[in-house]
């Protein structure tokens, strides 16, 4: 089955919007538009914002923190938008510049933001500005990480924000409050990403730009006094094509893989620690999908994987972490006002039991945006295909419609939409992918096909499984395919004369593959001198022919009608006996 939800045009509920005061210390009053919940288990509210730079998940007190920049001009102040996790804004925490990267100390009690010239921290109990810390300055937007008991951050300065894509951004720390810089930089803007499948283990990717072709991977040991560099990687191959194009990363909740979405690629999966290639890769992103986001669940159970994708191709997928999980992804195609129409780049994150993911939309121009609450299944049944599988007709025949026909059982609740069934049919051709089919509501399903080939043609029949539903175990039938069946038709004259002649009429028809052109039968004369060959009679494009003959004897003659096959056409005859005088 895919699950696949499409343009939300519906409102189904409408949540309450809370209005929040705590004082005039960065907090004010949150004047919250309206969230709605466009299906069971999704909740999208509409952003007061025209711009966007972070987003951080605080799941001890269920808020999500999204970062507007809004650096305009000089003097403009960013804000952090505080939801909580039913999607009502609840606060707004206004900087003192542009705010551009958010960050959660390990026990989630200090909300780190950046700022222009600071890294400012709230406490997340009070959302109350805790502290203020002076940092070198940043006109190019700041990442921010926390890792090994520090708040990590980038720099880069450029007297234009056009030139930020490729100048040079170093990598700060803020330990006991105070202020340092390593000797760590890169050409470009890089993101970081830890958390608690990290360790002390902090992840840094160099953006592909005009100066830095094939950009790389690194991750960074937090835990002394200094970073310490461990492996890095670049993915150019040796004529300089296929570098990393970085959209995000993100690490799994054991700390064992690295998850990276690349706009040229898709999803890659590495092992984290060497950030070698992980031994199974997660299946491609839709055609279409342009990588955009990754993330993992706090549970270790999901992934999601967003992308820039148009119509109703999908921009979000939910499925297993584990890639050799055959479980099809739940998937989300955004394409309307009411949504968004694409996964924004580092716009994904889980709360810490994988119940909920939070996401950011934006439209095509970038300039609004949309959270959605996702909430997966909290628990999957079993399914079974029951009672074998079943074909018709009961002679299968080359280029001939063919049913495979079954049942698939689905424990727990009935699902929302109709779930298909995968099949593959396998012969001596090889293996071929057949058109999924739909399972009706009481379980019957048929999958249709048209063999190819004359033989054993053996169906494999799939449920993948969804979110709600574990895989079944595959059924097989195999099928015996036999020629595609001819016939031929003949109309005579009961008497004719020896001296005037005798026509027979007739039509040749064959059902499976279209015949070629220039079809001939053979025409075969008995009498009571004995039987003889005729000339072969040519077949018309609409299967009719003539024959015609002078009988050489008179009473019974029998003219048999002939057609010899080919690889996938039967063989056919049909005889006519004319009394024939003198």
């Amino acid at each position: 089955m895919r699950t696949s939800v499409r343009s939300r045009r519906r409102i189904t509920s409408t949540l309450v919007a809370l209005s929040l005061t705590l004082g005039a210390t960065g907090l004010v009053a949150a004047a919250a538009p309206a969230a709605y919940a466009a299906e069971a288990s999704e909740v999208v509210a509409k952003l007061p914002i025209a711009s966007y730079s972070a987003l951080a998940v605080d799941s001890a007190h269920e808020r999500v923190y999204i970062a507007d920049k809004r650096s305009y001009y000089y003097n403009d102040k960013g804000t952090v938008l505080v939801y909580n996790f039913e999607g009502q804004r609840v606060a707004t925490l206004t900087g003192t510049g542009p705010v551009t990267g958010l960050a959660l100390s390990a026990d989630g009690a200090t909300l780190y933001a950046g700022e222009r010239d600071a890294i400012t921290a709230y406490d997340t109990t009070t959302l109350q500005p805790a502290k203020r810390t002076p940092a070198y300055s940043d006109t190019c937007g700041r990442e921010l990480a926390f890792s090994g008991g520090k708040q990590w951050h980038t720099r880069g300065n450029a007297q234009y924000d056009s030139e930020c894509a490729y100048a040079v951004h170093g990598l700060d720390y803020v330990n006991n409050g105070v202020q340092s810089v390593t000797d760590w930089n890169v050409t470009g803007r890089m993101l970081l990403e830890a958390g608690p499948g990290a360790g002390n283990r902090l992840f840094m990717g160099q953006v592909k730009n005009e100066k830095a072709t094939d950009p790389a991977l690194t991750s960074f040991d937090t835990s002394g006094d200094t970073p310490v560099r461990g492996d890095a990687r670049r993915f150019a191959d040796a004529t300089g094509k296929g570098g990393l194009e970085l959209k995000d990363l993100a690490v799994s909740a054991d700390g064992k893989h690295l998850a990276v979405a690349d706009a040229a690629y898709g999803t890659r999966l590495l092992n984290a620690g060497d950030l070698s290639d992980a031994t199974t890769p997660y299946q491609p992103l839709p055609a279409g999908a342009v990588a955009s986001g990754v993330a993992f669940s706090g549970d270790g159970k999901y992934i999601a994987r967003g992308a820039s994708a148009g119509g109703s191709t999908p921009d979000l997928l939910i499925q297993p972490a584990d890639p050799a999980n055959g479980t099809t992804a739940l998937e989300f195609a955004y394409e309307g006002e009411l949504d968004g129409s694409r996964i924004v780049p580092r716009g994904m994150e889980w709360s810490a039991d994988g119940s909920r993911l939070f996401a950011l939309t934006t439209n095509t121009a970038g300039n609004a945006f949309w959270l959605h609450i996702i909430q997966p299944p909290a628990a999957q049944y079993d399914s079974r295909f029951t009672g074998g599988l079943t074909s018709t007709p009961a002679q299968a025949a080359v280029g001939e419609p063919v049913g495979i026909r079954g049942r698939l059982e689905l424990d727990g609740p009935a699902p929302a939409e109709p779930v298909r069934v995968t099949a593959v049919r396998t012969d001596a051709d090889g293996t071929r992918k057949l058109a999924a089919a739909e399972v009706a509501a009481d379980g019957t399903f048929t999958v249709l096909d048209v063999p190819s080939r004359v033989g054993e043609s053996t169906y494999t029949l799939s449920f993948l499984g969804d979110l709600t539903h574990r895989p079944a175990e595959d059924v097989s039938l195999t099928v015996s395919v036999a020629k595609a069946p001819s016939a031929i038709t003949l109309t005579a004259p009961a008497e004719a004369s020896k001296s005037a002649g005798l026509e027979i009429t007739g039509r040749f028809t064959a059902q499976g593959p279209a015949l070629p052109a220039g079809i001939t039968l053979a025409v075969q004369r008995a009498d009571r001198l004995g039987t003889g060959t005729l000339t072969s009679v040519a077949v018309a494009a609409d299967g009719t022919f003539r024959i015609n003959d002078l009988p050489r004897v008179r009473g019974s003659v029998t003219y048999t009608v002939g057609y010899a096959g080919d690889d996938v056409h039967a063989a056919s005859t049909a005889e006519a006996t004319v009394l024939v005088r003198r």
